[in-house]
């Protein structure tokens, strides 16, 4: 069967979508549960995947109407009847902070704080309970919800119903793109969704690592290399479960890629869809990123770093860094000269060079992969979430750029990106072997200053490599 037949067989029904609209409101409202989720992103999903079959705007409204009610009236009976129990549950057990933050809100807002509550993120899952605790009058809160949830039920259903009909009836696709924006929707949905429940669960609270733990202690051969570890604070369960991960998916991947003599079907949709999108605008922000994600560039943004590493003698820091970026340029050489596979298009600057896999993806990888690590280390627990999203957002035009400007596949990418994942991985994994004194105090505005001007030169004057 083909693969856009393939993906309209595993379409959802229109029943089945409002369903999913439903649900999604109910555990996005859900007390603390709704913390863990990425509503916005499977509403928005669902809601375009509406509008892409015309389905009636009412039902899916009303789905996501019902769904956020029934979701904040859960949590409010949670916290009016079950105070005690509640707080000594999971996840609250372990993060009382939560608690602590919608407790403030509620004090400054008062019986209005449900109704805004349910529109601001960080507090929205939680205010309800919250409310219930405090006692709130359940006449009151019942206004609340029901007004609060009339808003914002289409306040974000309509975007992504929108994003459908225009899909649908606006943008002459050529065949067979359709399937590869699915797919790539697809991708993206559960990613966010894995990230955002394991991003909870690798550290020493989370079940997971204390599920680990309690197997590993169990085991004599592996009790001691971990009470080792755990010597030095957490055991990095992250940076292992990254490198045992992107280790598997980089063999898989790049079998498959092996196996085939041709491009992928996957490669040849995203090239087609490429070649549409394409225009003068796009063409001139794929160049800049591509020079930005090449070895000229990556010098330019990592020269002052290094420099203050080596004037401040954080000489591990710099010895770490290097030995990341030394391991992924040889990996990359040895890979293209190993597996030897064609470019869709070869410049003069790139002729002997192969294109699997793609070297700007994985360097990439590693400079904001180990940027992130390394600021993640020095700041609070909670806010480390922002600083991997920031990074996954920074990395992604670099890789991107390349398809932009015809030189790599897309399956050329996911194997950079993997190979980065698993150079990332190795060196965080070194990197925690023992206590590190932490790298502040740091001028970093006056080093991030350098590295934009040298970027820019770089951008600015020098040809591509």
């Amino acid at each position: 069967m083909p693969l856009a037949d393939l993906l309209h067989s595993l379409t959802p029904s229109p029943a089945l979508i409002v369903c999913l609209v439903l649900v999604i409101s109910l555990v996005e409202s859900l007390a603390l549960i709704g913390l863990l989720v990425p509503g916005v992103v499977l509403i928005t999903t669902a809601a375009s995947l509406a509008g892409h079959q015309d389905l009636g705007l009412t039902w899916l409204i009303g789905a996501a109407f019902i769904g956020a009610i029934l979701g904040d009236g859960v949590s409010f009976s949670l916290g009016f009847k079950h105070h005690e129990q509640v707080t000594q549950r999971w996840p609250l057990s372990l993060h009382p902070e939560w608690l602590g933050r919608g407790a403030r809100f509620f004090e400054r807002y008062g019986i209005w704080s449900v109704f805004i509550g349910r529109f601001v993120g960080p507090v929205r899952p939680i205010i309800p309970l919250v409310a219930g605790m405090m006692r709130m009058p359940p006449r009151t809160f019942i206004w609340a919800n029901v007004t609060s949830a009339a808003l914002w039920a289409p306040a974000y259903i309509l975007p992504g119903y929108l994003l459908g009909r225009t899909w649908q009836h606006h943008l002459n696709l050529p065949p067979g793109l359709e399937a590869a924006l699915l797919i790539l929707a697809a991708i993206i949905v559960v990613l966010a969704v894995i990230f955002s429940w394991g991003r909870h669960q690798a550290t020493r609270h989370g079940r997971l690592y204390r599920a680990i733990a309690g197997s590993v202690r169990r085991m004599p051969l592996l009790r001691r290399p971990w009470l080792a570890m755990s010597q030095t604070g957490d055991v990095p369960l992250a940076s292992l479960l990254l490198l045992v991960i992107a280790l598997g998916s980089l063999s898989g991947w790049t079998l498959l890629v092996i196996a085939h003599h041709e491009p992928l079907e996957m490669d040849l949709f995203i090239q087609q869809l490429f070649t549409w999108l394409q225009s003068d605008v796009l063409y001139l922000a794929g160049n800049v990123f591509a020079r930005i994600g090449d070895t000229l560039g990556i010098i330019a943004l990592t020269l002052p770093w290094a420099a203050w590493m080596l004037v401040s003698k954080r000489w591990e820091a710099l010895l770490h860094w290097s030995g990341a970026f030394a391991s992924v340029a040889l990996l990359n050489i040895v890979g293209k000269g190993l597996f030897g596979r064609a470019r869709p298009e070869t410049p003069d600057y790139l002729m002997g060079s192969f294109s699997y896999p793609s070297a700007h993806t994985s360097t990439a990888v590693v400079l904001v992969g180990l940027t992130a690590a390394f600021v993640a280390a020095e700041i609070p627990r909670q806010k480390r979430f922002w600083v991997y999203w920031i990074a996954l957002a920074l990395a992604l035009p670099m890789a991107l750029s390349r398809l932009v400007v015809g030189v790599h596949w897309l399956s050329d990418l996911v194997g950079g990106a993997l190979l980065g994942l698993v150079v990332c991985a190795l060196t965080l994994l070194h990197w925690q072997q023992q206590l590190r004194p932490p790298m502040r105090p740091c001028p970093w505005l006056l080093l991030s200053v350098a590295s934009l001007v040298l970027i820019s030169a770089r951008v600015g004057f020098l040809p591509p490599v």
